[in-house]
């Protein structure tokens, strides 16, 4: 089984190698979804999503909400940001089976732990 439960997040961030808009300092209003997967308990849950929200808002949105992403994550693209919130995350919340990023409601990035020599 996996269940899923979405947050949002406002950022800013530049890329300075991008030969386009994206070089200059601008914001999103991200999307994040997080997938879990394992065997429902007795109490028929996996992870109760209070426990979830409170890992999430603790770990992430605490430290990425309303920042300057540049100074937290190295060329924080969609890619890069779902791989630093999988390692904050994989060390909490057992069964962490996917991070996705949208960026725009229409570009977003998966991670599920891959290993990643680019991180």
């Amino acid at each position: 089984m996996i269940i899923g439960r979405e947050f949002i997040f406002d950022s800013a961030h530049k890329l300075d190698w991008h030969k386009g808009d994206c070089k200059n300092l601008h914001g999103h209003t991200y999307k994040l979804q997080i997938l879990i997967k394992g065997k429902i308990s007795s109490d028929g849950i996996i992870i109760d999503f209070g426990d979830l929200d409170k890992i999430v808002k603790g770990e992430i949105l605490s430290k990425l909400d309303h920042q300057l992403l540049n100074d937290i994550i190295e060329n924080p693209t969609a890619e890069k940001i779902s791989i630093w919130i999988w390692e904050k995350l994989s060390k909490k919340v057992k069964g962490l089976y996917e991070v996705r990023v949208w960026e725009t409601p229409k570009s977003f990035a998966i991670y599920r732990g891959e290993d990643n020599e680019d991180k």
